[in-house]
């Protein structure tokens, strides 16, 4: 496994758990299908939350969410459509797209940044 793989993966168990925390309920990491993948889904009350996790070991190539783009959103937003077909047993009063951006310093704790309905 290489190393971003590794970072990638710590930052998503980070955001699962900062979910968990916030009183959300993860129903899926790392789902994937033809057109992509989706970080994680989760079930904040009866809305679907897509979250995209971005992680960063520094922010010398910009910030963690500034590299979630208006075309990484809009795919997301496809994937969505995707997921329920695949689901259709679930059929949410709404849904949302966030952000969690992960930056892990050189010393100290990771910080956590969790943004809500990016769109």
């Amino acid at each position: 496994m290489r190393a971003k793989d590794g970072v990638g993966r710590y930052g998503e168990r980070l955001a699962a758990r900062r979910l968990t925390e916030a009183g959300m309920t993860v129903l899926e990491t790392n789902w994937r299908c033809p057109a992509g993948e989706i970080d994680i889904v989760a079930r904040d009350g009866d809305c679907l939350v897509v979250c995209e996790v971005k992680t960063r070991r520094s922010t010398r190539a910009g910030s963690a969410v500034e590299a979630v783009t208006p075309a990484k959103v809009a795919r997301l937003r496809r994937l969505v459509g995707q997921w329920l077909d695949a689901h259709p047993g679930l059929r949410p009063a709404g849904v949302r797209l966030d952000v969690v951006a992960v930056t892990l310093p050189a010393r100290g704790a990771p910080l956590v940044q969790h943004l809500r309905g990016v769109s």
